[in-house]
């Protein structure tokens, strides 16, 4: 009899410990595939689902209409390294570790600290896979900053921005592995480097497709240098527009960086707006193949996707975003404060979570994509973020916060630093140059390209905005703003 209960108990214990296991398994499964997509110097304007007119980018727009587009988020600054770790940090310009462009060494980037916290180390806490595939620029390999000691599983691409300005560089990286890309020697087109890490992020998606999976998935595209594979989608383009070749001292496939990596220039490009339409159809092309991708393993309904740009868009190499309209009506560029240099696009699909084809004027930035996806994982979101998730819009929630501000600030051209608080938009210039240091005002509710400045107006409101802006900044032994 007591043998009899003993197997009952056993057997009892045995599928309580199965349905527990079943229980976590269901869980982890639960938890939504994460792709974070970066384009790098793509404007506000440059899509066609936000006003593009002399090109089309239908994957992206695809991605519009079967989900959220966002008609008011922000870079974090308007440049590459310290826009991309507020993202990576969840914090504005004024507290996160990098905020410049700051050169270290032949290859590589002033690093993040090893006591950063990253939104790869906040997801692999809750279980995530983690890889990125692009551009990092955080730090040279093998520093603390280095993508591998940051919380990626995985990283393939360009460790270096400087490295990043050429589309058929020697080598690029896998984890801390020199890759070298075949017939490519500074001066030869043979392997086009983003087809090559493309690939490898295609991969990671399918080997990853039955586990909870984050893929960082920063393009390189449309950064100078401007150039495209010569083809069927450079020769759509040749002849639809009026060029200007850009020229340089060599009629050679160069760049600015040559033998040794000593700086020289962008290639010379004899049809700077074909091949730059020609670098869109591209990126386009390959959100299309990582949104087919996600369809053909059938994880689409848990997978949330998301596509940004790191900032503004840039006029080097032959590049014209006043041709192309780039910044959709917005005043200024890259290295500008101005909504032009950090207003980006913002597109998330989420099949059966986000309804298709809505439009939010939800007032967002970079910082709060590390509390979104924590919300998202069900962890917290770590004490230092600035970010405020923006998943209750996502969901059509009416719980939704909204910041008090947002901060942005560059360290170049005399100095730059920006305050949004609603309507209201500072925009200071020239602050270590105090004879010609301004202060501008403007009402993004009725002037959002920033035309009418109501500074003199309003002085009361400029002077709220510049306390906000002096407590806004912590200043940085790596990066002094005052110095």
């Amino acid at each position: 009899m007591n043998k009899t209960i003993m197997l009952f108990l056993s057997i009892l214990m045995l599928s309580c410990s199965n349905t527990k296991k079943e229980q976590i398994v269901k869980s982890e499964k639960v938890k939504p595939n994460i792709i974070y997509i970066l384009a790098d110097d793509l404007g506000y304007g440059d899509l066609s689902s936000y006003g593009q007119q002399k090109f089309s980018t239908p994957n992206i727009d695809k991605m519009v209409a079967n989900g959220m587009k966002f008609t008011q988020h922000y870079s974090g600054t308007s440049v590459c390294a310290p826009s991309r770790s507020s993202l990576m940090t969840g914090q504005h310009t004024g507290h996160t570790p990098i905020r410049g462009n700051k050169e270290v060494g032949e290859e590589g980037q002033a690093p993040l600290k090893g006591s950063a916290i990253t939104i790869p180390e906040v997801l692999k806490n809750a279980g995530y896979i983690t890889g990125a595939f692009g551009k990092w620029g955080l730090g040279y390999i093998g520093s603390e900053g280095d993508a591998t000691s940051q919380g990626f599983d995985e990283f393939f691409g360009y460790n270096c921005q400087r490295m990043a300005h050429r589309y058929y560089p020697p080598h690029i990286w896998h984890n801390r592995e020199k890759i070298m890309l075949k017939g490519n020697d500074w001066t030869k087109k043979v392997t086009y480097a983003p087809n090559v890490i493309q690939e490898k992020a295609l991969n990671f998606i399918e080997v990853n497709k039955d586990k909870p999976f984050f893929a960082y998935v920063p393009f390189v595209l449309p950064h100078a240098e401007i150039v495209a594979p010569e083809g069927a989608i450079l020769n759509k383009y040749k002849g639809k527009f009026e060029e200007i070749p850009h020229t340089v001292d060599s009629d050679n496939y160069t760049s600015d960086y040559g033998p040794n990596l000593v700086p020289k220039h962008y290639c010379p490009q004899e049809t700077p707006h074909a091949a730059f339409a020609a670098m869109v159809e591209i990126l386009d092309i390959y959100v299309g193949q990582i949104i087919a991708k996600v369809n053909e393993l059938g994880i689409a309904d848990n997978t949330i996707i998301m596509f940004a740009s790191d900032n503004g868009p840039h006029d080097e190499g032959g590049a014209d975003p006043e041709f192309f309209n780039s910044g959709g009506g917005l005043k200024g560029i890259k290295r500008d404060l101005y909504e032009g240099g950090i207003r980006s696009p913002f597109i998330v699909s989420w099949p059966g979570k986000i309804k298709a084809g809505t439009v939010s004027n939800h007032i967002s930035a970079f910082w709060d994509v590390m509390p979104t996806f924590a919300e998202v994982a069900g962890v917290e979101t770590p004490i230092q973020s600035d970010g405020i998730s923006f998943l209750p819009t996502l969901l059509d929630k009416n719980a939704q916060k909204q910041h008090d501000y947002l901060y942005w600030e560059f360290h170049r051209k005399g100095g730059r630093k920006a305050i949004r608080k609603g309507k209201w938009k500072g925009v200071a210039y020239n602050i270590l140059k105090k004879d010609k240091a301004t202060f501008e005002l403007f009402n993004l509710d009725v002037d959002p390209s920033e035309s009418n400045n109501l500074a003199s107006q309003y002085p009361e409101i400029v002077s709220e905005l510049q306390t906000l802006i002096k407590s806004a900044h912590v200043e940085s032994d790596l990066f002094p703003f005052e110095k």
